[in-house]
């Protein structure tokens, strides 16, 4: 099993940029896929974006293509997503999660993770 912890949430405005970091550590950071999710309160979790085990591919939500960029130093068990051009609909709850069946994809299923850390905030304000 894997702790994840989320951090770099915050208030921005429309436009801004923030970088969030996910944090792991109980085991080997390396030898999971790590994805990004968020969710809206009353709204489903959607997916953002993913990274395979060697960040050797990327997979992106339409909605944020361009904007964000999932990444990972495997030397610090840390994985990241920076979050540029900001909008409004971009608030949310954001949660990393490390995929450990298949860790050379980048899947895009909530139900594909295993272990997830609590979520960090993100407000974008107008």
């Amino acid at each position: 099993q894997v702790q994840l912890v989320e951090s770099g949430g915050g208030l921005v405005q429309a436009g801004g940029s923030l970088r969030l970091s996910c944090a792991a550590s109980g085991r080997t950071f390396s030898s999971y896929a790590m994805g990004w999710f968020r969710q809206a309160p009353g709204k489903e979790r959607e997916f953002v974006a993913a990274i395979t085990w060697n960040g050797g591919r990327t997979n992106y939500q339409d909605s944020v293509k361009g904007r964000f960029t999932v990444s990972r130093d495997n030397t610090r068990n840390t994985a990241y997503l920076q979050m540029n051009s900001l909008k409004p609909e971009d608030t949310a709850v954001y949660y990393c999660a490390a995929d450990s069946r298949l860790p050379a994809m980048a899947r895009s299923r909530s139900y594909e993770y295993e272990y997830w850390g609590q979520g960090t905030q993100v407000t974008v304000s107008l």
